[in-house]
């Protein structure tokens, strides 16, 4: 009886701290199922504070270095400005690299990628973590091969696909995010 008792305690204890290790690897999952389940956004709020879409010059594919052509947008902005995720979805990567510089990668809805780089410094942020519109992710600023040149966001969206213009999608929305 005993026995029983110890083996139906320890079962127990053990489902637990399974079920414990388990949910946010689960809930990740599930998150991650949704976003892929969302309609792809026709309007994006322009990601940096104080920042209005009339602003928005459309850089996308201008020349860059190495016969690269650019994939995104340069929102320029103060050093130290807030930028914010345009989205809700789930940060895929936080890291530095030798281009971007400071960088957030966020996988949006549909599973299109949001590339945020140049940044001064990271939010509150790290790997795993779910967003929502608004929320910071970093500071503007010209890390990485901006370094030296103004402070500005690169921007850019990543679908199965390659990567699109962000530019149509900035310019369709009335408002940026106030300033916190």
């Amino acid at each position: 009886m005993l026995r029983s008792i110890v083996s139906s305690i320890f079962a127990a204890v053990a489902v637990l701290l399974l079920s414990t290790m388990l949910e946010p690897a689960a809930q990740t999952a599930v998150r991650t199922t949704w976003l892929y389940l969302q309609p792809v956004p026709t309007v994006l709020p322009v990601p940096v504070d104080r920042v209005s879409p009339r602003k928005l010059a459309d850089s996308w594919h201008a020349a860059r270095s190495g016969g690269r052509r650019h994939e995104g947008i340069d929102i320029f902005a103060s050093r130290g400005t807030p930028v914010r995720s345009t989205t809700r979805g789930i940060i895929a990567r936080v890291g530095h690299n030798t281009l971007g510089g400071n960088f957030v990668w966020v996988i949006g809805p549909a599973g299109h990628r949001h590339y945020y780089a140049h940044l001064a410094r990271f939010g509150d942020v790290h790997a795993g973590r779910f967003v929502l519109p608004g929320d910071v992710l970093g500071y503007v600023g010209n890390s990485g091969n901006a370094a030296g040149g103004p402070a500005h966001l690169h921007y850019g969206i990543y679908t199965s696909a390659g990567p699109i213009n962000p530019y149509p999608l900035l310019r369709g929305v009335g408002m940026p995010f106030a300033a916190s």
